[in-house]
């Protein structure tokens, strides 16, 4: 098996919801954390498949304007709906992001940990299954699982090999694609990159000394991270 077959393998066939995986991997627990992009285009067959996942709790990490413009759909699954925007509501067609990654990548770093805290919280509360996503499931959400991934002890290399799986999972592994917005506006679409999620950790850590800090900081209590740590490694 290629390395772009075994990481296409790890997603998951849920109809019109792209890059939908399990977050588990090396020694994490599968069946408790799922990453994807919106399912604003959710169908009654994905609904169909998604529903023995037992999903629990979906995180929407996009901003206000983003989930109004393209809202989840759920034909009948039970589970609760949280909407923690990463980044400010001051980003929308008018106020796109910032057109440099890194950049981006510092900014969720810096101001995304209320959201990051609000998704280990819940997993502690509920015990999970916890589907988290933003529009692509990429950036925000890669961010928000790496983080999740790191404080239950996976090693940054496994980690930074999950959150590249994204590429595959998006048609990105051949180089940027065009997609079009929740408002039907063509953009640009750039491939998931190593470095970028590596330089928005070491921002959380240059302003909080470690994970656990930066969390900690946001809200979440240690007995939610311990508890996250046991769930995913138990």
């Amino acid at each position: 098996m290629t390395a772009r077959e075994f990481d296409a393998a790890a997603l998951l066939d849920i109809p019109d919801v792209r890059n939908f995986r399990d977050a588990a991997c090396g020694v994490l627990r599968p069946g408790l954390l799922y990453r994807s992009a919106a399912l604003s285009g959710l169908t009654p067959e994905g609904a169909r498949r998604l529903k023995p996942l037992g999903i629990r709790t979906v995180i929407d990490l996009r901003t206000r304007a983003e989930s109004t413009a393209a809202p989840d759909r759920h034909h009948g699954l039970d589970h609760a709906y949280l909407h923690h925007p990463l980044l400010p509501e001051r980003f929308d067609r008018e106020h796109p992001w910032p057109s440099d990654q890194f950049a981006t990548y510092r900014l969720m770093a810096e101001v995304g940990g209320g959201a990051v805290a609000a998704t280990v919280r819940r997993l502690a509360a509920g015990g999970g299954p916890v589907l988290v996503h933003c529009a692509v499931g990429k950036d925000r959400t890669g961010l928000t699982i790496a983080v999740i991934q790191h404080l239950a002890g996976l090693p940054e290399a496994d980690i930074t090999a999950d959150y590249l799986r994204s590429n595959p999972g998006l048609g990105l592994d051949r180089g940027p694609v065009p997609y079009l917005d929740e408002y039907g506006e063509q953009h640009i679409s750039h491939p998931a990159e190593a470095d970028r999620l590596h330089t928005a950790l070491d921002r959380i850590r240059e302003l909080h000394g470690s994970i656990t800090d930066y969390l900690l900081a946001h809200g979440a209590t240690p007995e939610d991270l311990d508890t996250v740590r046991r769930l995913l490694t138990a």
